[in-house]
């Protein structure tokens, strides 16, 4: 056994030897949208500190918690705060928490942040499903041994965030009256936000949106074979134009409070919808879509 897989399986033990929860789907939440956490019916909660391997989330907005219940009828793990890149965290630690969710036996994963909007059309508040993302971040969270047990040496990411679960995504808005943006999201390192220019740079190349996480959680998902959905709460305009006002984290809390209301919403909805298989073709999806 390789030595990430002993890391792994060392947290997967500590967790299930103190729960009887087998998730189906693996959440994460993003800086000031941990009050998801609170629709779950908790079986146990996990500090992360208490679980073998795990760093410790070091940033106000997150809870830094692991829990494990049930949601809208469906098995759930929940991070309640992730871990980023200028914490000063490797890689290997930040997608950690994915591949331990994984192990335990989720096959999807929700994953939600906070971001800026570089889209001139987007306003703090509104909800982005994420249809693609570029990395900027300056490293790759594959970069190293690769395990043939986790994943492929080289993974495809073609349809990393899957095509099925963002219909169902738009018809359960739609259905709930929930405005819904689409878009690419940037990654970049932080931990400063981004200068005026960098923003300009960063729309000219596609992005929609810009924060500083989700693509390595991503990345890791996906080489795990995970299907995934991914959603950013808009918490500031990012577009780099002259009457830019400064950003502050406080500022990015506070709005994602906001835009938080919205994705709980949507996230408890479209968990109630999603079905349980190994695997769900679009075609298996329609009757939901439809």
């Amino acid at each position: 056994m390789s030595a990430q897989m002993e890391i792994i399986f060392a947290a997967r033990d500590y967790i299930q030897t103190r729960t009887e929860i087998r998730p189906q789907i693996a959440i994460i939440l993003g800086s000031g949208l941990g009050a998801l956490a609170d629709d779950v019916q908790v079986d146990a909660v996990f500090p992360y500190g208490e679980i073998p391997g795990f760093p410790v989330s070091t940033v106000a907005g997150h809870a830094g918690q692991l829990v494990l219940g049930t949601l809208a009828g469906k098995k759930v793990v929940v991070m309640q705060g992730r871990f980023h890149c200028y914490e000063g965290y490797p890689m290997s630690l930040i997608i950690l928490p994915v591949r331990v969710m994984h192990a335990l036996g989720a096959i999807s994963l929700i994953v939600t942040n906070a971001a800026g909007g570089l889209n001139p059309d987007f306003n703090p508040g509104e909800v982005m499903l994420i249809t693609d993302h570029i990395n900027t971040m300056g490293s790759n969270a594959l970069i190293g041994p690769n395990d043939d047990l986790i994943g492929p040496r080289f993974p495809d990411m073609t349809h990393t965030y899957a095509p099925d679960l963002r219909a169902l995504a738009l018809n359960v808005a739609k259905r709930a009256g929930i405005p819904l943006r689409q878009g690419v999201y940037v990654a970049t390192s932080g931990p400063t936000y981004e200068t005026p220019a960098e923003r300009r740079h960063l729309r000219v190349i596609g992005g929609d949106a810009v924060g500083m996480s989700t693509v390595p959680e991503v990345t890791a998902a996906n080489h795990a074979g995970m299907r995934i959905l991914g959603m950013s709460a808009i918490t500031n305009k990012a577009t780099g134009d002259q009457d830019q006002q400064p950003d502050s984290h406080e500022e990015v809390l506070a709005m994602a409070k906001v835009a938080g209301k919205k994705l709980v919403r949507l996230v408890r909805s479209v968990i109630e919808a999603m079905p349980i298989l190994d695997y769900v073709t679009p075609d298996q999806l329609t009757d939901i879509i439809e």
